[in-house]
């Protein structure tokens, strides 16, 4: 079973992209197939083109579009965490700022759910 986790980062680098401190406002989203064994299948970095950065909708309806199994992210709004929570898509804290760091702490089962959203209105 491949798993597919959205990440959001600050440029296209691929695993060595950092990550953005918040979901909804990262310039970028590092898309990443996993097969079961932890080996990477796919990747590729998306522009956020959401209503955010001059685009269409919102992030969270824009990164459901890709059939995420997983984010991992630093934090997010209550609003997109209940959005992602009501799709069955796991939100998972990084504990990192590098993409390929993340995935090898979610390969290695060492991220924890995030529960909660943040309040703030932006983080940059």
């Amino acid at each position: 079973m491949t798993v597919r986790i959205v990440i959001p980062v600050l440029d296209g680098r691929g695993l060595n992209a950092q990550l953005s401190e918040h979901f909804g406002r990262a310039p970028y989203f590092a898309v990443i197939d996993l097969a079961d064994d932890g080996r990477i299948l796919a990747q590729e970095s998306i522009a956020n083109v959401s209503e955010h950065f001059g685009g269409v909708g919102r992030p969270p309806d824009r990164i459901l579009q890709l059939k995420p199994t997983a984010l991992i992210t630093y934090g997010m709004g209550p609003r997109a965490l209940h959005i992602f929570q009501s799709a069955r898509v796991a939100v998972l804290r990084a504990n990192a700022n590098a993409v390929r760091n993340v995935i090898a702490a979610y390969a290695d089962d060492q991220l924890e759910e995030l529960t909660e959203g943040c309040h703030e209105a932006r983080h940059r």
